[in-house]
């Protein structure tokens, strides 16, 4: 590895003490290997060491080639570094899940936490993944998409645009664009962005998204702020001025020991910092805050401006048997495309659409052609989606692959829209015709290995 940049070495070493030599040590070495399984989706029955503080996460001993695993592109699991998957811990320690809950997760490209936060709410909760860059937000929308849950919508907006929300959120979790400390070791060219003078840009800008985003979480709403760098001014300095500036009140988490997680305290504010040669992670810090009552920010009780267009009764009738369990479901149509959420949270999710800058929300189901249905990618891999009520097609490796590079595959199979199983997981839709089999996976998802 190259060495360390000189300011950065200046400021850790008297940190870390008799520790830098094995933190030093650390960096030289391969970063561990882990993935969060699908809570539904996940079907391998080969056990690896866990991620200690969640239920979802495993240690892998090498590093596969993902991109050749079909189940990875139908979202059985998402390539997830073990020490941010620590959110699970404040979620659990913090937020009754059992409760129907507004989250934000205002930064979240490329989609690890959305993906682990959808893995721990209930059913009648929702999610609004929020990014501002639109090339990263598509590629959060897809990955959100892969983990298939209606719940959820795909913001494309600046945190400004949030103060218009006022109390909707009862969690928002800010992973906040940072200096990059924590990723010396993943990503080596971290290091060629680092400067002392990055750092205090990157912690002013922290605090204007804090700022930005405050109003929109509600009284007595809990507030998650994580970065994966390791200086003071990014982290416990802003828990210092969050603390000057509103009325907010510090949660302790419990934790193992055994973990290796450093608990740092500061005028009676707790975070928890990750450094990977006390962890079987990289670099990160993590703090969960409970907003006060007198703070501004009461709850949410704001409606759509107007209704948003529905399919015709009878679309809707052919639409119900995709879906399993009878789930109470409510669908909308834009233009063309058919799309449902969980009835629990429609009016939210209307106010919403006309709210913010939406890319996706809830779950695609079909798009409209004449008198057909034309079945959607995305409800391909909805964990709703009920199977028995399509052909099924079960492929082997091979064809799985030509399937996800979009190339012609065979298959005996009856005629018309049949969905592809890999494993018994979903992976997408082909339409079997008299002549041919047309192959229906997303041309801008297609694997090119």
């Amino acid at each position: 590895m190259k060495p360390l940049p000189p300011s950065f070495e200046h400021w850790i070493r008297p940190q870390l003490g008799n520790e830098y030599t094995e933190f030093l040590a650390s960096l030289e070495e391969s970063p561990p290997v882990s993935i969060r399984v699908h809570p539904v989706k996940n079907v391998r029955s080969q056990e690896h060491q866990p991620v200690p503080w969640t239920n979802y996460g495993q240690y892998l001993p090498f590093r596969p080639v993902f991109t050749l695993d079909p189940l990875f592109h139908g979202g059985s699991y998402y390539v997830q570094e073990a020490s941010s998957m620590f959110l699970e811990q404040a979620l659990r320690q913090s937020v009754d899940l059992k409760e129907s809950l507004n989250v934000l997760d205002l930064c979240a490209a490329p989609g690890g936490k959305s993906t682990h936060i959808l893995s721990l709410l209930n059913r009648d909760s929702l999610l609004v993944s929020n990014e501002t860059i639109r090339s990263r937000a598509v590629v959060l929308s897809e990955n959100l998409q892969k983990w298939g849950y209606p719940n959820s919508i795909v913001t494309n907006n600046d945190p400004a645009d949030f103060r218009k929300l006022e109390g909707f959120f009862d969690v928002v979790v800010v992973d906040a664009p940072c200096s990059g400390e924590g990723l010396f070791r993943k990503e080596p060219e971290a290091m060629d962005e680092w400067s002392p003078g990055n750092v205090q840009l990157c912690a002013a800008r922290q605090k204007r998204i804090i700022a930005e985003v405050w109003n929109a979480l509600r009284a007595n709403g809990t507030f998650i702020y994580c970065t994966c760098t390791y200086n003071s001014l990014e982290n416990e300095d802003n828990l210092r001025w969050l603390a000057a500036s509103y009325d907010v009140e510090s949660v302790r988490l419990k934790i193992d020991p055994a973990w290796g997680i450093e608990e740092v305290e500061t005028n009676g504010l707790f975070g928890y910092r990750f450094f990977p040669h006390k962890v079987s992670g990289e670099g990160f810090f993590i703090a969960v805050l409970r907003k006060g009552d007198t703070d501004v920010g009461a709850v949410f009780h704001g409606k759509a401006k107007k209704s948003i267009a529905t399919p015709l009764k009878k679309l809707c009738e052919r639409l119900e048997p995709w879906i399993a369990d009878n789930n109470e479901s409510t669908f909308f149509q834009f233009n063309d495309l058919i799309f449902y959420t969980p009835a629990s949270k429609a009016q939210e999710i209307e106010f919403l659409l006309q709210s913010l800058r939406i890319l996706y929300a809830g779950t695609n189901m079909a798009s409209v052609k004449h008198d057909k249905l034309v079945p959607d990618h995305a409800m391909a891999l909805s964990v709703e989606l009920e199977k028995n009520s399509f052909p099924l097609a079960e492929v082997n490796l091979e064809q799985a692959l030509r399937y996800l590079r979009r190339e012609t595959i065979h298959l005996n199979s009856s005629s018309g829209f049949t969905l592809v199983t890999y494993e018994d997981r979903a992976i997408g839709w082909v339409n079997v015709l008299p002549n041919r089999v047309n192959n229906m996976y997303p041309s801008e998802w297609r694997i090119r290995m």
